[in-house]
This record gives structure tokens, sequence and C-alpha cells, in this order.
């Protein structure tokens, strides 16, 4: 009887390994084959991803007076990386959450050549749209009091943009759903000189 039931554990214990071993190597099967992603991968295979940064200022950094209200009021110079190779257009979308009445949109632009790897200081990379100041322009960082922050959103999107170029940000924002491919943020803050 004894040796019945040492049999019986002893192929337990054998059925037991296989199955484990049988598991792991789907592990490692599955491991090996690409997972699905929404990224680019470049030439190594490694994902891309999109990213919006500035040489003037880091994330979550002080934004130069020459960027605001206080100083030139002149767009900052942004870099661009990793666009999804799908991409037809940019949209870049500059507002303060912060402001007293409500978010406030500083600039907004859209139709932007998907290839564009840099925005230079004091320049138009697109088609701009009618930013809270009531213009089609930058309109740079000018809180009425504190520390505001300022997000510079950048889009990555399977489509352009069929508006006009007085678009306000929500004609912008509703054209843009379901077409977003990648998105990246860049803020900065800034506090009025006095």
């Amino acid at each position: 009887m004894r040796r019945s039931i040492f049999f019986l554990a002893a192929a337990f214990a054998a059925l037991l390994s296989g199955s484990f071993s049988c598991d792991q190597g789907a592990r490692s099967a599955a491991a090996a084959e690409p997972a699905d992603s929404t990224e680019p991968a470049d030439s190594a295979g490694k994902e891309v991803v999109m990213k919006l940064i500035s040489t003037e200022f880091d994330h979550g950094e002080m934004i130069p007076a020459k960027f605001t209200s206080d100083g030139r009021n002149a767009n900052p110079p942004l870099r661009i990386e990793g666009v999804p190779a799908g991409a037809v257009s940019l949209v870049l979308i500059v507002d303060d959450p912060d402001a007293p009445g409500g978010t406030w949109d500083h600039w907004i632009v859209f139709n932007i050549p998907p290839d564009t790897a840099e925005i230079k200081e004091h320049s138009v990379p697109g088609t701009e749209g009618t930013n809270s100041f009531g213009r089609l322009a930058y309109g740079g960082p000018s809180p009425p009091s504190g520390t505001h922050r300022y997000y510079f959103k950048l889009y990555a999107l399977d489509r352009k943009l069929d508006l006009k170029e007085d678009a306000v940000k929500a004609d912008v924002e509703k054209a843009m759903k379901g077409h977003i491919l990648a998105q990246t943020e860049l803020m900065g803050k800034y506090k009025k000189k006095r």
C-alpha cells in the first residue's frame, strides 16, 4: 500500500514538473514576440516616445521673462522628438490652468508638418487659432498674481484638421478627437515681475 502511494506521489510530481516546464516554455516564446504598441519603434526595435523639449527651460522650471509679457512676448524655442511614423500633422496648444476665470489659452497652432523637429523662437510653425486674448498669435505668460503653470501640449494626428485659422481651442480639440496617435507636454512656470 505504501509503495502504491509512493508511486502515485512520484507520478504526480513528475506531471507537475512537466506542466511547469511547458508553461515556462510558452512564457518564453510569448516574451520573444514583440508586444503591440502604439508607439513607433526605431531600427533597434526600441519604443520611441514623443517628446517636447525647450533649450530655455526644463519641465517644471521657470520660463525666462523674455518669453512673457514682461519681455519680448515671443514663443520659446522648442524641439520635437519621436513623432510617430504615421503622423500627418501636429498640434501645439499652450494654456494656463491656474488663471482665475478658468483655463486661459495662450497659443493654438494646428496643421504643423509632422517632420518639424524644431520650432524656433518667435516663429509660426503652422496655422494659428484664436487664443484667449482674442489674437491669432502667441500670448506669453502674464499671471495677475502668484506663480502659474503653463502647459505646452503637443499632439501627433493621423490627419490634417479642416479648420479655419481663427478656430478656438474647443474647435481644435473636437476635430482632434479619435485622431491622436501620440501626445506629450512640457510645463513651465512664471510669476509676474512687479
